[in-house]
């Protein structure tokens, strides 16, 4: 029994690998054409290659499940078509056991899809983000039209490139009074984030105050900034909700709930991120039920093609209900789970009938 659960776990595994190799080369080959469309002055189309490849964890991390399910179809399909199933079925093991054999290797999938969405990805986006607005836009004043734009109390700052870690290029600062009138800006080529004493320190600083009849000037090395912004603010600034992490959605949700703010759309990335192995089970036990049920005759390519069809299909299901349950109110929780009790369901149905 040990060696079918090597055989059937091996076969599914280099299925699903398959899979995932080819999508994640598809995407990422649509995904350099298009940026190479960006390419410009210090902008190259090595440096789009770079940004691509910088990304490509978090496209990983996207494409698993539906990778899961493919080689799932794949896999158990392979098995089939040889009679292997067959042979299983009639040596007494029970359906079952041979669902199980095929979840063993999934949950692998599982902890490589935890690990990336919670520990690569966010900050290898970021690290992306960062270097391609670097390359563009640099530490020089000019593109403010792209960037990150944050406000502070009467103080707004710009800055043209946020890297992970606490380090931002072309810091623009402006100083505003009680009655908005403009009362200094200053430009920094850097700043760097000092976790020890809570605060930034600005390079290459050039400071213009407005003064009521006149504008003084001037310039320092260096400069200490206090300010509440944090590496980890930043962070939640810059990239999108579906790309933080769990612990970082989770911590700017509570914050948000402290200040009043609505949470919808971070409470629906974060019940994604939280079932996505819930999401890979669903999608894995309904293509397991196809197999042992309405596709054990069919062609691999017709597999595939159902495959893709239910993987498509529960994609457009799931981002329906997300701006449904932001728009109508309803739990974010129920929009995430819907999706993945109706595959469970479906599939636990298929295979009690084709068991």
């Amino acid at each position: 029994m040990r060696r079918l659960s090597r055989h059937i776990g091996a076969t599914v595994f280099s299925a699903i690998t398959i899979a995932l190799l080819v999508v994640v080369g598809v995407d990422a080959i649509a995904a350099i054409i298009d940026e190479g469309g960006a390419v410009q002055r210090n902008y190259y189309f090595s440096d789009a290659l770079i940004y691509v490849v910088t990304k490509l964890p978090s496209t990983i991390y996207e494409y698993i499940p539906f990778s899961s399910l493919i080689g799932c179809l794949f896999g158990l399909g392979v098995l089939a078509t040889n009679s292997e199933v067959i042979v299983m079925r009639a040596s007494g093991v029970s359906l079952l056991r041979i669902v199980y054999f095929v979840i063993k290797p999934v949950l692998l999938f599982v902890l490589i899809s935890t690990a990336v969405g919670e520990y690569f990805s966010p900050y290898l986006d970021q690290l992306a983000e960062g270097r391609r607005e670097y390359l563009r836009n640099g530490e020089s004043t000019r593109g403010s039209a792209s960037g990150l734009w944050n406000r502070e109390g009467s103080e707004f700052m710009h800055f043209n490139a946020v890297f992970p870690g606490g380090v931002l290029f072309g810091v623009t600062r402006y100083q505003f009074d009680k009655d908005k009138a403009l009362r200094e800006a200053s430009f920094s080529s850097r700043a760097t984030y000092n976790a020890t004493e809570n605060l930034w320190v600005e390079e290459n600083v050039s400071i213009t105050r407005f003064k009521e009849d006149r504008t003084e000037t001037d310039k320092q090395i260096t400069r200490r900034w206090t300010s509440e912004l944090t590496p980890e603010v930043l962070t939640v600034n810059v990239l999108p909700p579906n790309a933080l992490s769990i612990s970082s959605l989770y911590n700017y949700i509570n914050f948000l709930e402290l200040q009043n703010a609505d949470t919808a759309v971070y409470e629906l990335a974060y019940w994604r991120k939280v079932l996505q192995p819930l999401v890979i089970i669903g999608l894995v036990l309904i293509g397991i039920s196809f197999v042992f049920g309405p596709l054990r005759d069919s062609t691999m390519g017709l597999r595939i093609f159902v495959g893709v069809v239910i993987g498509i299909s529960f994609k457009i299901i799931q981002d329906m209900l997300g701006p449904f349950s932001i728009v109508f109110g309803f739990p974010a929780l129920l929009a995430v789970l819907a999706p993945v009790l109706l595959c469970m369901g479906v599939g636990l149905y298929l295979l009690r009938r084709g068991g």
